[in-house]
């Protein structure tokens, strides 16, 4: 469901998009072939911008496609992108690309999620981390951020909890800045507010120091007696023209040490 209002008018939207990217009208004309005159006469009402103009000013105020029909609504347009049911029939060629990538990632754990860190789709490995997780939730839909930070997910056997989960509310806090989604920001507050287990140390009280020379932030955890650690990988797809395809996020956990890709393999036999 679009998340602005569209009786407010295309004006008083396109004005806080700019507003919260931090351009002036100038700067946003420069960038759009426009002139700051125009851009003005846009935002107040005075002139009504063409569909083809509120693309190119969405463009490059980097509004996300859902928003992008929401000011095409707004502004009296009918809008320019489709929002399709995964299963939809049209998007076979994707799902099909997105299962095979899944399973090509094996023995590694990936899954992919939706703009509101919905669980899509999955491989088989996800399973080593879901060990030990309660079964509230696992309840679909699953939710990866719920999972991850609630005190009867994997919080509890995560070892860098402070920063991993810095790590992913600040993630969050970018995506809500960039989205203005409200689904995701209750989200947001709702894991924040999680406490965090019993005994969980700052980085610099743990017992078993990191030896291994990290190239990225790992995530660290307990699996049947001993320590995974991975490193979180994010890809999403360029250029879409459909809202659902647009939120799709493909994140692969990359094994951060020789250790944690010998335990890896040995699982598949």
């Amino acid at each position: 469901m679009t998340t602005v209002a569209t009786d407010r008018g295309v004006g008083p939207l396109l004005r806080g998009w700019r507003e919260q990217r931090r351009l002036s009208q100038l700067e946003l004309a420069l960038r759009a072939d426009s002139s700051a005159r125009h851009i003005s006469f846009i935002e107040t009402g005075r002139a009504r911008p063409s569909e083809e103009m509120i693309l190119r000013l969405a463009e490059h105020l980097d509004v996300p496609v859902r928003e992008r029909n929401a000011l095409l609504l707004a502004a009296g347009y009918a809008p320019r992108y489709q929002e399709s049911t995964l299963d939809d029939p049209r998007l076979e060629t994707l799902r099909e690309g997105i299962e095979q990538l899944l399973r090509g990632y094996d023995p590694y754990p990936a899954l992919v999620v939706d703009g509101a860190y919905t669980v899509v789709a999955a491989n088989e490995s996800i399973g080593v981390l879901l060990s030990g997780v309660a079964e509230h939730l696992l309840t679909p839909p699953l939710n990866a951020m719920r999972i991850t930070l609630h005190p009867d997910g994997l919080a509890p056997r995560i070892r860098n909890l402070r920063e991993w989960r810095g790590h992913l509310l600040a993630q969050m806090e970018r995506q809500i800045a960039l989205s203005r989604s409200e689904p995701l920001r209750r989200l947001y507050e709702e894991v924040a507010a999680y406490p965090l287990p019993s005994g969980t140390t700052d980085p610099d009280d743990r017992e078993d120091p990191e030896s291994y020379p990290y190239f990225a932030l790992p995530l660290r955890i307990e699996h049947d007696g001993r320590v995974l650690s991975f490193v979180s990988s994010i890809s999403t797809f360029n250029t879409p023209m459909d809202v659902t395809v647009a939120e799709l996020a493909i994140e692969t956990l990359l094994p951060a040490d020789p250790a944690t890709v010998s335990y890896l393999r040995s699982l598949r036999g």
